[in-house]
């Protein structure tokens, strides 16, 4: 006797910041697509999309409000958290309230027609779909170079990064359980699920232009997510630390015989450059040093407060 699978619960969760431009087409979009999936017989009628205000300064929320409906949900944080924060307390909130999630983002640059074969691959057993981009086409060559020399960075920094993906997944409702075990407060989620070790596939997709709206991450941002992944996942700068301490001793000690050689044999180099070049040198390598056991010191300080990561100020 077979047994006929229940239809999945799937919701949608998208971290909104300042998105009043863009929410009128998003939403609409989204409902629409969650209505023919469910009359396809894709997802379960209790399917929806949530979306999380990362404390806006616009119109977001009332925007939200003005078009709540059974498939559309949101959560309000009482401020601004960051993309990682707001896309967790949307993955929190649906754990256990769900079978599985799709997290994009509000400005429809992720394909929202390839989560029908998320979907798919998640019935044939994923526990995880990545969302990966087939090409960077569409990007700045500033943009795409440091995004390629990010991931190389990574790779040889020994973080287990997927290529060309950010925040574009599909997580069944195992995963969002065992993510709730992860209690750092420096976030870098797209290092942590492929860590989990779980039953994953890939989709691949052609990321689009921005319906409407300004980018919410320019390179500050990406920057600082860039150095969160580095220290939250690796220890390889402090070990280069030592490395650097070790070239520079020895270069010392070699320099050092030159100049008793030099000395011995009446042999002397007059000129500034030979004492303040070294010192200058040492300085910025001390400098250095102090910084990058700062940024691993600054993020021990956070985690041993281990203060909320956010909170919700309104559920609508």
């Amino acid at each position: 006797m077979s047994l006929i699978k229940p239809l999945p619960t799937l919701a949608l969760v998208l971290p909104c910041f300042n998105e009043e431009d863009v929410l009128g087409i998003t939403i609409p979009h989204l409902s629409a697509l969650l209505n023919s999936y469910i009359e396809n017989k894709l997802i379960s009628a209790d399917s929806f999309a949530l979306f999380v205000d990362d404390g806006s300064r616009d119109r977001t929320w009332n925007i939200l409000l003005t078009n709540q409906s059974p498939h559309v949900k949101s959560i309000k944080l009482s401020h601004n958290v960051g993309h990682q924060y707001a896309l967790m307390a949307g993955l929190t909130y649906v754990t256990n309230k769900v079978d599985c999630c799709v997290s994009l983002d509000a400005d429809l640059q992720d394909d929202s027609s390839v989560i029908e074969q998320m979907i798919q691959d998640y019935r044939q057993g994923s526990q995880i779909v990545y969302g990966v981009r087939g090409s960077r086409n569409s990007d700045k060559q500033m943009k795409s170079g440091t995004a390629h020399l990010f991931y190389r960075l990574m790779k040889q920094m020994g973080v287990d990064l997927i290529y060309d993906h950010a925040d574009f997944r599909l997580l069944s409702n195992k995963v969002l359980v065992e993510l709730q075990h992860y209690k750092e407060v420096n976030l870098f989620l797209r290092g942590l699920f492929p860590m989990m070790g779980f039953q994953s596939s890939i989709v691949y997709y052609a990321r689009k232009e921005r319906v409407a709206g300004k980018t919410k991450y320019p390179f500050k941002k990406m920057l600082h997510l860039a150095v969160d992944g580095i220290t939250s996942f690796s220890n390889l700068p402090l070990k280069m630390i030592t490395y650097i301490g070790f070239t520079v001793f020895v270069a010392s000690f070699l320099i050092s015989l030159w100049v008793l050689f030099q000395r011995f044999y009446g042999i002397t180099v007059p000129g500034w450059a030979s004492i303040t070049l070294p010192m200058y040198f040492l300085g910025g390598i001390q400098l250095l040093a102090l910084g990058v056991i700062g940024e691993y010191l600054g993020k021990i300080y956070m985690e041993t407060k281990a203060r909320p990561r956010y909170h919700i100020e309104e559920e609508a």
